[in-house]
């Protein structure tokens, strides 16, 4: 089963979509995060959750709209938003649901916002993760997700629209963040054993070898998918995906 549900705190309508079985029972929770131009609908997150709720019926999985995304109210995206929203949805899980033991389950330019919170504020989650994380969002953006055009009226203080089922509002100021926050800078050594990446080899968005190199890096278990596009459009690969994600999470739990 699902229903939608808001956050609404600080100022902020955070949209959301949650899956359960009965909620009364729920023990733990697994934060679904949508990638760039995502939204809580999104039908990779509903086949993950189907599929969690399908072997453990005491958990939630909980969807949302970023900042400018979906059907959210903002107009713009804004980094501090988003970590904003993290925080936000965090505290609801543990004082609204009552649960504590919560994983996290990201994707490219998610993944990317994940690791840049928990390398801010620590990892509020028990496991974390990552399905082609964006982990050089900015080249990601700038080099293939925008065209050459946008990115020039952008450097002439132009915002523009970019983005794929959803057209986000980008401007100066967000490219000059992303810029300014190389995650492959950072150092998650303290919490590679709770982070797991997987990353399919014919990703046509975020290169393979980014994600392969800092998982290297960083000491975090990594998992190519043979053959998965960045979408992992092919059932198998989704599939095969969503059994690896699994299996972390639970035998994190016994």
């Amino acid at each position: 089963m699902f229903k939608y549900f808001e956050v609404n705190a600080e100022g902020h309508n955070i949209r959301c979509k949650l899956f359960y079985t009965d909620i009364r029972t729920a023990d733990r929770a697994v934060l679904y995060c949508t990638g760039f131009a995502g939204h809580k609908d999104t039908n990779s997150a509903r086949i993950f959750a189907e599929k969690l709720l399908s072997k453990h019926r005491k958990d939630l999985v909980i969807v949302f709209n970023w900042p400018a995304h979906g059907d959210d109210v903002k107009k713009k995206l804004d980094l501090k938003d988003c970590d904003t929203y993290l925080t936000l949805l965090i505290g609801e899980i543990r004082n609204q649901f009552g649960i504590s033991d919560i994983c996290c389950y990201a994707t490219s330019f998610g993944g990317y916002l994940v690791l840049k919170y928990i390398s801010e504020h620590g990892s509020p989650f028990r496991k974390t993760a990552l399905r082609c994380p964006a982990v050089n969002m900015y080249d990601v953006l700038t080099g293939t997700i925008m065209k050459t055009a946008d990115y020039e009226k952008i450097l002439k203080g132009k915002d523009v629209l970019v983005g794929f089922d959803r057209k986000i509002i980008v401007t100066k100021t967000l490219l000059d963040s992303l810029q300014e926050n190389d995650i492959r800078r950072r150092d998650f050594l303290d919490y590679a054993l709770d982070l797991l990446i997987l990353h399919g080899t014919k990703d046509e968005l975020v290169p393979f070898e980014e994600s392969r190199v800092f998982a290297e890096e960083q000491l975090i278990e990594f998992i190519p998918i043979e053959g998965a596009d960045h979408r992992f459009q092919n059932p198998v690969h989704m599939s095969l995906a969503n059994k690896y994600v699994l299996q972390f999470f639970h035998e994190a739990s016994t």
